[in-house]
């Protein structure tokens, strides 16, 4: 009995837990008994088996230890080893078109404007910091996305950079001399030879004022044309090649709206123009005869006869002298309002939107309270063709409370009344003008004023990915007419249904801007996207065509 309680003494009483007390000695006790271990009574056989066990769990795990160790440092060897692969690690293609340099001062300041644009931190060229943009996927997860704004991917983070793995569509752009792009915006004419700008900074600007409207031309040629650039930090959709045949498309960098809105428009109003057809002597239509003789002699128009060639003419009267020679090409178009069915549909060809003429409502916070007018209209009342709806809603709802309908002008005076009363209103009414589409859509969604359209044969940008109806409101143009109904469906619409329709119009009011550099999901990457998803029919369409070639040569 002494031996047992002996034993019990020199058990730990406070180091362990009580249901480990018989099976881990204390070291000190363990010594000072050492000599009564040799006993084989059960209390002490109990203690050395249980000092066995743990010895060799010990040495159990030094071993497993040694193994990671080895692990780990042959992971961080394979890596290093690899450290200079584009592919593994998102890193830029250092491949840029021999057309287009950036020397190391313009790479600075490539980089700086992409820092400027929160996309990426000056610190962390290779990753988006928080609340920064992510880049294009090939389909959008979910477009009311995140706590971001930004649709869910799963992975925590995302590589920046444009590279043609990377990107959803890769395109092939031909070396068109600076007369049919830049260079009617250049301030000085290109010498020695030079097609496009020297470098980003050189890249001349737009246009101000209402021929903003119809630039995506302008916004999307600038994004290819960097988008190979070793510079270039931001993701891309789009990415050009060197090589047509490697493409999915082909892109033609013609400004066609510009050259109307330059050459033709311009001449018409200086009365040197006959009809409104009538483009004899005018450079716009010189320019298109020289673009489809090139483009006949090219082997990328000949093995498609176009089809596969992308061609921006966004202003409705754009090619109009030889649109219909180009009826095979992609149009990138704002409606088809006046387009031949077999010139230009909506099976073939890409909406894009216009470009807003109002500044965004960047810091929104107007309440449903604070928005005083329940209807606004600002724009020319009598119009020609579609438009003459306009004249006649005017007479219906000019005088009713809540209402401003008026007549605007598209000077600088104009557009800040127009911003002004957008942005506190309610509801913004879009009606069919001249054409099914007109620019005060995209205003009042940049102003984030519910849009009430009435044009019933409007084509809608990108409609195969955002539902309309979520954040606007339509109405058929037979209803709009009825005495009373167009008022009284607007004052029935509560308050909460407007915060509704108001919160989701400018969650996706980032989709329609353009700029440059651009910025995930934006307008300028929504069109790529819009391209990209025409690829696999086109290409079934093209590998159809050749079943029966063969056949055709005798």
């Amino acid at each position: 009995m002494k031996r047992g309680l002996g034993v019990k003494e020199t058990m730990p009483s406070k180091a362990f837990p009580v249901e480990h007390q018989d099976a881990v000695p204390d070291g000190d006790s363990f010594s000072a008994n050492s000599s009564e271990m040799k006993s084989t009574s059960p209390p002490r056989f109990q203690l050395w088996r249980g000092y066995e066990e743990w010895t060799l769990r010990g040495y159990i795990l030094a071993f497993v230890s040694i193994l990671s160790i080895f692990a780990l440092s042959g992971s961080f060897m394979f890596a290093h080893s690899m450290g200079g692969s584009p592919k593994l690690f998102g890193e830029v293609d250092t491949n840029p078109h021999p057309k287009f340099t950036l020397s190391d001062h313009d790479s600075s300041a490539f980089k700086s404007a992409w820092e400027r644009s929160g996309l990426i931190g000056e610190g962390n060229p290779g990753k988006a910091t928080s609340g920064s943009s992510r880049p294009a996927q090939d389909s959008l997860n979910s477009i009311n996305g995140d706590a971001d704004g930004y649709p869910s991917y799963g992975d925590g983070g995302a590589l920046l950079g444009c590279n043609q793995s990377s990107a959803n569509l890769k395109l092939f752009m031909y070396d068109l001399p600076p007369e049919f792009h830049y260079g009617m915006l250049a301030k000085e004419a290109y010498t020695g030879g030079q097609i496009w700008p020297k470098n980003v900074s050189d890249i001349p600007p737009y246009l101000g004022g209402l021929y903003q409207q119809h630039s995506p031309e302008y916004w999307l040629t600038s994004d290819l044309l960097t988008s190979n650039m070793p510079g270039r930090q931001s993701a891309c959709t789009a990415f050009r090649v060197s090589d047509w045949r490697s493409a999915d498309l082909i892109y033609v960098p013609f400004f066609a709206s510009l050259a109307y809105n330059k050459y033709t428009k311009s001449l018409r109003k200086a009365g040197l123009l006959g009809g409104e057809l009538d483009l004899v002597g005018d450079k716009n239509q010189k320019l298109q005869e020289k673009l489809l003789k090139f483009l006949r002699q090219q082997p990328a128009w000949q093995a498609s006869g176009g089809s596969d060639h992308i061609l921006v003419i966004h202003h409705p009267n754009s090619m109009h002298a030889m649109r219909d020679f180009f009826r095979n090409v992609m149009f990138v178009v704002s409606d088809f309002g006046r387009y031949a069915p077999e010139v230009a549909n909506i099976g073939k060809d890409i909406v894009a939107p216009y470009k807003h003429v109002i500044p965004t409502f960047v810091d929104d916070g107007a309440s449903f309270e604070d928005r005083k007018t329940l209807l606004f209209f600002q724009g020319t009342i009598v119009r020609k063709q579609g438009g003459v709806i306009r004249q006649q809603l005017y007479e219906m709802l000019k005088d009713e409370q809540g209402v401003r309908f008026e007549e605007g002008t598209s000077g600088k005076g104009g557009i800040q009344s127009a911003t002004l009363g957008m942005r506190g209103s309610k509801f913004c009414l879009n009606i069919a003008g001249d054409t099914p589409s007109s620019n005060r859509l995209f205003d009042s969604i940049a102003s984030h004023c519910i849009p009430v359209i009435i044009s019933d044969d409007i084509e809608l940008p990108f409609e195969d990915e955002l539902d309309y109806s979520e954040f606007s409101v339509f109405i058929k143009s037979t209803d709009a007419l009825q005495k009373k109904f167009v008022i009284n469906l607007l004052r029935s619409i509560h308050k909460d249904e407007w915060m509704r329709l108001w919160k989701r119009l400018k969650a996706v009011s980032r989709h329609f801007e353009y700029q440059h550099p651009t910025k995930p999901y934006d307008a300028v990457n929504m069109v790529w996207r819009a391209m990209a998803r025409r690829v696999p029919t086109l290409k079934l369409r093209l590998h159809k065509q050749k079943h029966f070639s063969r056949s055709n040569q005798g």
